[in-house]
This record gives structure tokens, sequence and C-alpha cells, in this order.
């Protein structure tokens, strides 16, 4: 009788260890279709040159998106991007010119890689010193490019360009959201 009624121990011990976890959290996917990013632009992060004046206490934020297609392996065929971005804090009157992605990493300098498509002929006036600006569906960026910025988002900046300060007014490193 002692026997089974250890066993009748074991037994339900098992059991209770045996109940599964019915919740089901989604794995995230390998190859998504659409991959966001982040901005936070500050003129102090402006190199090499510093921005000073009343465009030293501005801000900002960029949201980007790429919006990708992808071949039955899960590698990046092509893709466009979703820009938008709201600076505030800035004097008012101040004008944007110009507005992309770079490569750099953090405190380094480094060429155009994305632009936006802003120029002279769509600047963004702030009259009261805050805006927003937006472009969809950008195209002509390469796979290559596309997957380097996925893969190492830090080696990347997003800023933005006044009349005052040509060289860029704001920036700040991508991160993955």
């Amino acid at each position: 009788m002692r026997q089974w009624g250890l066993l009748l121990v074991v037994a339900c011990l098992v059991a209770a260890g045996c109940g599964g976890d019915d919740s089901t959290s989604p794995s995230p996917n390998p190859n998504p279709t659409t991959v966001s990013f982040k901005a936070t632009l500050l003129p102090a992060n402006e190199t090499p040159t510093a921005v000073t004046g009343g465009e030293a206490s501005g801000t900002g934020t960029a949201n980007i998106t790429f919006n990708l297609t992808r071949n039955t392996a899960g590698a990046i065929q092509s893709g466009t991007v979703d820009f938008q971005y709201t600076l505030t804090g800035f004097p008012a009157g101040t004008t944007i010119i110009l507005s992309h992605i770079h490569t750099g990493a953090s405190g380094v300098a480094g060429g155009v890689l994305i632009s936006t498509g802003q120029s002279a002929a769509s600047t963004l006036g702030l009259p009261a010193g805050s805006g927003s600006w937006a472009a969809a569906g950008v195209s002509g960026v390469d796979a290559a490019t596309l997957q380097a910025i996925i893969d190492n988002p830090a080696g990347f900046y997003f800023n933005v360009h006044s009349q005052n300060f040509p060289g860029g007014v704001a920036r700040g490193q991508l991160v993955k959201q």
C-alpha cells in the first residue's frame, strides 16, 4: 500500500510538471518587410562645424521606415524609404534646406547616402521655430545600402541643414525600433 501511495505522489508530480505553457509569444520575423529607425536630432551632435547662436537650441526627431521587397530566401532585392521629421526650439524664421542619411558613426562626418529629396524647391520654413516635413516612397536606394543600415544603424546618421548652417544644423544616429 505504501508503494502505491508513493507511486501516486510521483505520478501527480510528473503530471504537474508536464503541463505546458499554453501562451505563445511570437518569434521575431527574421526577414521583415518593414524596418523602422528613429534619430534624436540635436545641434550639439553636428561635426565638424559647431552650431552656434539661436539654432543651437533646436531639437528634433526623425522617423525613418524602410519598405523592403525580399526574394524567397529573404534577401533584400529593393526597397523604398519613408522619412518624417519634426523640429522644435529653433529661432523663428529658420529655414531647413536639406535632409538625408549619411554614413558615419557618432562624432564622425560622412557623405550623403540617402537623400530625402528635400531641396531648395521644397524647403521647410519654421516661422514659429517649429515644423514637420515628410517624404514617402523615396526610391533609388540599392539593396546593399539598405542591408548595411539594418545591420549597423549606429554607423549612420540623419541630419537636417539650415540656411545658416548648410553643413548641418541638427543630427542624430539611427536607432532601430
